[in-house]
């Protein structure tokens, strides 16, 4: 399916608002939180925007807009899986056809996951979704990029 869509979401925008989020409270809990809602709001055709995050040898549901989904990801399993173990970006424009896909969502067609990073060391995942194949472009890998950094500067990752 051709992705043309009359605008391109302003990244540089959302990196700010993003970053604004942390400016009260940089408690990773209430931003990623508060991420997950402003990218599923500002993205169009996503039906899941969220995050897994580090807990011990896996990932574990973080916040999160979207339908329920899977709590505990092996790193040897799925897209998010995939992501943390390769510790790289995951861009897939037909989950259906990737090794190992864990369908959450019967709905999710493609899917992008960026890894993220405190002090040197992996924490989580930004993970989402969308029912169209082919839906993540070169630009929004980029712009998504740019959000994950303005996480890894301003998130607090305590226990």
């Amino acid at each position: 399916m051709d992705n043309k869509y009359k605008q391109q979401p302003d990244y540089d925008l959302l990196v700010q608002q993003v970053k604004a989020l942390g400016e009260e409270e940089n408690y990773w809990l209430p931003v990623l939180a508060n991420t997950s809602a402003l990218l599923m709001n500002a993205l169009p055709d996503l039906n899941w925007a969220g995050f897994y995050l580090m807990n011990r040898d896996s990932l574990v549901l973080g916040p999160f807009q979207g339908n329920p989904a899977c709590i505990r990801i092996p790193l040897c399993a799925g897209v998010c899986g995939a992501a943390a173990l390769q510790n790289k970006v995951q861009r897939v424009d037909d989950v259906h056809q990737f090794p190992g896909h864990i369908a959450c969502d019967s709905a999710s067609n493609a899917e992008i996951v960026i890894p993220i990073h405190k002090n040197g060391k992996l924490v989580g995942v930004l993970d989402l979704d969308s029912p169209l194949k082919n839906r993540f472009t070169e630009e929004d890998e980029a712009g998504l990029k740019k959000i994950v950094a303005a996480l890894e500067e301003i998130a607090e990752f305590t226990d």
